[in-house]
């Protein structure tokens, strides 16, 4: 297409009209597909972000500079409405990946570590030896078992509220008796 027949086109779809724009979007569309696909590699994802590019175009048709090359400026709107999918697929898998961020597999250890943490255990274990029979049995229910305040209420037949006071009390006792062993 010849740069005038462009540019007419290009003033029509600027005043919305629908053949004008229509015909814009078949002129550079293989074009701008293409370009996609390269960088994308799916071609549901391909088409919908190049339908979004088309988008883009048309609601930023008043930004076009006549100075370059039309089909050059389409192709920045594909490249950043690309690097804005990439983001934007980073960002979903950096959230998904963040609940695993504290997770250690146990084999990753060094022998140091592992030894620190088992004496650390023992330690534990050993100040809840100490605590007071009702103290020992929610700590246990709670750390040791992993049990839901509500399993624990129904347990030992206490209402929730209570239940979290006792788990309260137990944990403050529980720091107690290790802050005493340091």
């Amino acid at each position: 297409m010849e740069k005038p027949e462009l540019l007419q086109l290009i003033f029509l779809a600027k005043e919305k009209n629908q053949k004008a724009q229509t015909k814009l979007i078949n002129q550079f569309w293989t074009d701008v597909f293409s370009f996609v696909m390269k960088k994308v590699h799916d071609e549901n994802v391909a088409d919908e972000l190049t339908v979004s590019v088309f988008s883009k175009v048309l609601a930023k048709l008043d930004l076009y500079d006549e100075n370059f090359q039309f089909k050059t400026w389409v192709l920045t709107i594909a490249q950043n409405t690309v690097i804005d999918y990439w983001r934007k697929k980073n960002r979903e898998t950096e959230e998904t990946m963040d609940g695993f961020q504290d997770f250690k597999n146990q084999f990753e250890k060094s022998p140091e570590e592992i030894m620190i943490s088992v004496q650390e255990e023992k330690k534990i274990i050993d100040a809840v030896a100490k605590m007071d029979h009702n103290y020992q049995k929610i700590i246990h229910l709670r750390f040791f078992e992993e049990k839901s305040i509500k399993e624990i209420a129904e347990e030992l037949n206490l209402s929730v509220a209570n239940t979290k006071v006792r788990i309260m009390r137990a944990k403050k006792v529980l720091a107690e008796l290790l802050n005493e062993n340091e």
